[in-house]
């Protein structure tokens, strides 16, 4: 039996919203063990005058629980 969380978190970049989507599952990936899966709730971004200065995404991550594992004392 295979069981998946799910988790919110909102990942930001200067650059673009590919690279905001890639930051943050590389951050989570370091804390979370088997990422499984990615879904994208929502972009959007913070102008300054009239540009883009920063964009942000909402995301949705699966990751599979390890059943296996064994508590510690």
């Amino acid at each position: 039996m295979e069981i998946e969380k799910h988790l919110m978190i909102t990942g930001n970049s200067d650059a673009s919203w590919k690279d905001a989507i890639v930051k943050a599952i590389e951050e989570a990936s370091k804390t979370i063990d088997y990422l499984s899966t990615v879904k994208i709730l929502n972009q959007y971004a913070r102008i300054d005058g009239d540009k883009i200065c920063e964009y942000f995404v909402d995301l949705d991550l699966s990751f599979v629980l390890d059943l296996d594992r064994k508590e510690e004392d």
